[in-house]
């Protein structure tokens, strides 16, 4: 399974606001020329954000978009499903009834339970989280840093 570009440019533009969070708005110009994304694209993005009330935006001389909420409220599973039009991985776990095959398809089943064990580990892991890794963690130990138990996190604050 791949998430699509939209989730993934998404993902990094609210850790880049996050990253900036409290420090006022941000023009997403700004974000773009950061991140190496298309200004043109994060405008779309950042549409069912907003909309979602994840993203305040500001207009005039001094404005731009910032979080609305702390990164430590906002989880990458929540922003994940936002982008991706849900918390599914098919599209007859929500709408049973557009699937002729659902009586008998016990790959459903499968797919639905891929999709609860995706979104809920990503659903443990916020914004805040991300921020504290450090460059070696990032390239060397993100699967054990994101699954090791709290007590045990390699991250020294």
């Amino acid at each position: 399974m791949k998430l699509s570009t939209k989730t993934r440019y998404g993902t990094r533009m609210i850790l880049d606001m996050a990253q900036n969070y409290g420090q006022g708005a941000i023009q997403l110009g700004e974000i773009a020329n950061r991140q190496n994304i298309s200004l043109k694209y994060l405008e779309q993005i950042i549409r069912p954000l907003k909309q979602a009330d994840y993203i305040k935006s500001f207009r005039g001389a001094k404005g731009g978009h910032m979080l609305s909420k702390a990164p430590e409220e906002i989880t990458v599973g929540e922003i994940v499903a936002v982008l991706e039009g849900g918390d599914t991985l098919i599209h007859c776990d929500k709408d049973p009834e557009d699937c002729e095959r659902v009586d008998a398809c016990l790959t459903r089943y499968l797919w639905m339970e891929a999709a609860t064990a995706m979104f809920q580990r990503l659903s443990l892991i916020t914004f805040a989280d991300l921020i504290t890794l450090k460059k070696d963690v990032c390239q060397n130990k993100i699967v054990d840093y994101l699954t090791a138990e709290p007590e045990s996190n390699p991250v020294e604050p």
